[in-house]
């Protein structure tokens, strides 16, 4: 019992720690607004994407190696909470800019920083662990930006907007139903921008190209018989190191800025939504998550998932919010606040419900 309590603090007491550094940071006057805003931009649209570019790249050695019966399942439980999630942002917030938010944390996890981690000392598969990354980050960051799109709070009026305004009102003068004329004028756009805010996104171009990369790789073995002469940690080392190096400093980077970003003062202002983005974080989304997985391998022959295959559904469903949640929220006009808060307390409440699952999965043998 001790050693599962210490993996979960070991796991999670880091993030926190980092955290703290940047509160205290901030306090002290070593960071101060503009070094947050542009440390904002520079983790989001550098250090994370090559993150991401380089765990896939390491993670994903072949795509013979994916066992598609957890991807899929991985992917269907996701899109179960994402639809969940939604229904309680609507009902527990007014304010639009909260909305996206609460329903972010429901079902976007920290699997990339904390998850893959959790795999290895829990005895998990790391292999399988790094194809599942490569499959749930994509989706998690398509259906964050869907969220983040759909709730983002409006900006000031460009005069681009005023004549779309002007073509809606000349619309309905010509006889149009409402319904129709706003379809016509504004439901179009809102579907595009959506889909651009998807292609556009850092984090999903950083997944894409290490897919790519990986595709390349799996052509060679084809082609070559197995082998792979062009790799980009051999021919082209001096580009992989540099990736490498910005992969290793965006955790800590985006951690220490989101301290900066925290404010004990604003917790009252929104207690309610972090204490229901909290329990969807780390209370609902692996009892779901979890728990399907059980009932369906133990009662049904739809799964038969065994004790290499939890540690993984752990990290992927009982990790705290994702740390690019709140800079993603911060840049696509969402509460940004709220997104730090809950990346927070997540985090702290994790170090518990993580010792929690863990325990109850070992006591029915469901862990090694």
């Amino acid at each position: 019992m001790a050693y599962v309590f210490l993996t979960s603090v070991n796991a999670v007491v880091p993030v926190i720690l980092l955290i703290l550094l940047g509160y205290l940071l901030r306090k002290f006057g070593f960071l101060n607004d503009n070094f947050i805003k542009i440390g904002n931009k520079f983790v989001f649209r550098v250090c994370l994407p090559c993150m991401l570019f380089v765990n896939i790249y390491d993670k994903m050695n072949s795509f013979a190696d994916i066992r598609w019966d957890v991807v899929l399942y991985s992917t269907i439980i996701i899109l179960v909470i994402f639809g969940l999630g939604l229904l309680t942002a609507v009902l527990t917030t007014k304010k639009q800019n909260r909305r996206g938010v609460i329903l972010q944390c429901s079902f976007r996890s920290n699997f990339a920083i904390i998850g893959l981690t959790l795999v290895g000392r829990l005895g998990g598969d790391e292999a399988l662990g790094g194809i599942i990354s490569a499959f749930s980050i994509p989706v998690f960051n398509i259906l964050a930006v869907i969220a983040l799109s759909i709730f983002a709070e409006k900006q000031p009026q460009t005069s681009a907007e005023v004549l779309n305004e002007n073509s809606l009102n000349d619309a309905m003068q010509a006889g149009a139903q409402p319904s129709s004329a706003v379809r016509a004028v504004k439901g179009k756009h809102s579907v595009k921008n959506i889909l651009l805010n998807i292609i556009k996104n850092p984090l999903i171009i950083g997944v894409f190209a290490g897919l790519v990369c990986v595709g390349i790789r799996e052509i060679q073995r084809v082609c070559c018989g197995g082998e792979t002469p062009f790799r980009l940690d051999t021919q082209l080392k001096f580009l992989y190191t540099a990736l490498a190096d910005l992969k290793i400093i965006a955790s800590p980077l985006a951690l220490i800025i989101l301290g900066g970003q925290f404010e004990f003062s604003a917790v009252k202002g929104m207690t309610k939504e972090i204490v229901v983005g909290t329990v969807w974080r780390i209370v609902l989304a692996p009892l779901i998550g979890i728990g399907v997985a059980v009932l369906l391998s133990s009662y049904t022959s739809l799964l038969s998932f065994g004790a290499d295959v939890y540690p993984t559904l752990i990290a992927l469903f009982g990790t705290p919010v994702a740390v690019s949640s709140a800079i993603m929220a911060g840049e696509m006009n969402n509460d940004e606040q709220l997104a730090t808060q809950l990346v927070v307390w997540t985090s702290i409440g994790s170090v518990i419900t993580i010792f929690g699952t863990v325990f109850l999965l070992m006591s029915f043998n469901l862990l090694v």
